[in-house]
């Protein structure tokens, strides 16, 4: 098995970054190739997740904000609007009276 450093699809930044440019459909030249290249896929996936989920962290507090100035701008809506609900409810009709006209 030859290491991955000695192999013509490895390539190496100025700043040592590592990266393949071997491709699993194509051009793997070991079996052991395919296992490593699922693994470098598994953990990009795992630290793109990371990311997102520190991502969500940042932007929390600005959503609880949000929803707060939100609910306050409801309420307040809903407090402006109470004077035609009080309205409505003087307009209503008394309620009948019994039907049956029972003098007793």
């Amino acid at each position: 098995m030859i290491q991955c450093e000695q192999c013509q699809y490895f390539h190496r930044g100025p700043d040592g970054q590592v990266s393949f440019s071997c491709d699993p459909f194509s051009n793997i030249i070991e079996p052991e190739c395919l296992q490593k290249w699922q693994l470098i896929k598994i953990n990009q996936m795992v630290a793109s997740y990371q990311s997102t989920l520190e991502y969500y962290h940042k932007l929390a507090p600005l959503q609880e904000k949000m929803f707060r100035v939100m609910e306050n701008e409801i309420d307040s809506m809903d407090e402006s609007e109470k004077w035609r609900m009080a309205e409505d409810e003087d307009d209503e009709e008394p309620e009948a009276e019994d039907w049956r006209g029972d003098p007793t």
